[in-house]
């Protein structure tokens, strides 16, 4: 088979590297210079991360992938037991071992809430495990947890809903969040632990990738036009694999398949923003520390990059459901004013760089229409905001990217197209 796939993203790398081992003749177009969508490096000396990533060790697809492309996983990720540390402050720890007796253990142990409190979470939580991680479809996360402690909605729920969903309690999914829930805490052991780059981002897939496919991936080439059966800007192809954005998606199906497009068209962003402080000499309590938002206080995480194996004296603070923040344009100098109120530095922050992905996921709230994978036979979408039971992370990405590749692959086969299909 001859297969397009439009887009370069860790949802397009995916699926041209499972096309490609399966005997497909790949082409791969993108936009833009470098590949790696929005789970790229950018500029600098050493390089920034457009946006600070998390894995965790339920991501088992994106490791896999990594480890296919000859990524040394131990080597560029730091892992370490799911721990959420404030300033002064231990936070949540789980210990190693199994997930249901690691979370219970982690849960008792932490001193810094009450006792009540302490057994309301493990009284919901065995709730949620007995009706099997399932919700409505409409219910929020702030309703699904309402019954909850101030104090735990404040120190576990609400950043841990910000950080997986990229959108408010309030406005998030219960549905998704329980999802992530039942994947993070409860798959097996060590699908919890915290995974944090300690390499610039790009080489964590989008450099090996470049490598591993060589010519068959053509950057700086938008795509202008798909027309049926299937002619990509004129060229003959097999089947197409839409893995670029929903809007640049949805442009190019408005005449194939005005429906999708539409729903595609219609989806709701949440922006992500990134700033960057420098800091000559100090050093954070750990690699990662959580942070309490307030209307004066948007970064909800802080990474050390100088713990990560990067700069020294580079620090990374994380505003995830960014929306207010953007509209106001002062992201930037708030962080450093929440910077110097709640840390301790050798010499004073200043602040590097700001850097802002406006449509850095799709807004997940309850009942969201999102499009299909299948637009038409020969034609398929894949990117973290394709229907699924996940919210737009990079194990969401890679497998939409893994997904659509095994329809094309199906559908060839069904055709009698030559193909290894495992």
């Amino acid at each position: 088979m001859k297969v397009a796939v439009v887009g370069a993203g860790w949802a397009g790398l995916s699926a041209a590297t499972r096309l490609a081992d399966s005997g497909a003749d790949v082409a791969v177009f993108d936009m833009a210079p470098q590949p790696g969508g929005r789970a790229r490096s950018v500029a600098g000396d050493p390089p920034y991360d457009n946006g600070q990533h998390i894995l965790i060790g339920a991501y088992r697809d994106s490791l896999a992938l990594m480890q296919r492309l000859g990524v040394d996983v131990n080597a560029v990720l730091l892992r370490a037991p799911l721990a959420l540390p404030y300033p002064g402050e231990p936070g949540l720890q789980l210990p190693p071992g199994p997930p249901l007796l690691a979370f219970t253990r982690g849960v008792l142990a932490h001193r810094g809430w009450p006792l009540p409190a302490r057994l309301r979470l493990l009284m919901a939580a065995t709730g949620w495990l007995v009706r099997g991680f399932r919700c409505a479809p409409g219910e929020n996360v702030a309703h699904l947890c309402s019954g909850l402690p101030r104090v735990v909605l404040q120190d576990l729920i609400e950043p841990l809903c910000v950080a997986a969903l990229n959108t408010p309690a309030a406005e998030a999914s219960a549905e998704v969040f329980l999802r992530v829930l039942k994947d993070a805490l409860f798959s097996g052991a060590g699908s919890a632990d915290l995974l944090l780059p300690r390499r610039p981002l790009s080489e964590l897939l989008a450099t090996p990738a470049h490598a591993w496919l060589g010519p068959r991936l053509q950057l700086g080439r938008r795509v202008q036009r798909i027309e049926p059966e299937w002619q990509v800007d004129g060229e003959a192809f097999d089947a197409v694999v839409l893995a670029c954005s929903s809007v640049e998606a949805a442009r190019l199906t408005a005449d194939i398949a005005p429906d999708w497009a539409h729903t595609a068209q219609q989806l709701p962003f949440q922006p992500i923003v990134t700033v960057y402080l420098q800091s000559p000499g100090s050093r954070l309590a750990a690699p990662m520390l959580a942070l309490r938002e307030g209307p004066d206080a948007p970064a909800q995480f802080v990474f050390d990059h100088g713990q990560l194996g990067g700069a020294a004296g580079r620090f990374a603070f994380v505003v995830s459901g960014a929306a207010d923040w953007v509209a106001r344009g002062d992201a930037g100098q708030a962080v450093l004013a929440q910077a110097l109120r709640e840390l301790a530095w050798a010499s004073p922050p200043v602040l590097d760089r700001v850097l802002t992905e406006k449509r850095a996921t799709f807004a997940c709230t309850p009942g969201l229409q999102r499009p299909a994978a299948h637009i038409r036979p020969g034609l398929w979408a894949a990117g973290d905001y394709v229907a699924g039971p996940y919210p737009a992370t990079l194990e969401g990405a890679v497998r939409a990217g893994a997904a659509a590749a095994q329809g094309v692959l199906a559908q060839g086969a069904a055709k009698g197209s030559p193909t290894n299909t495992p």
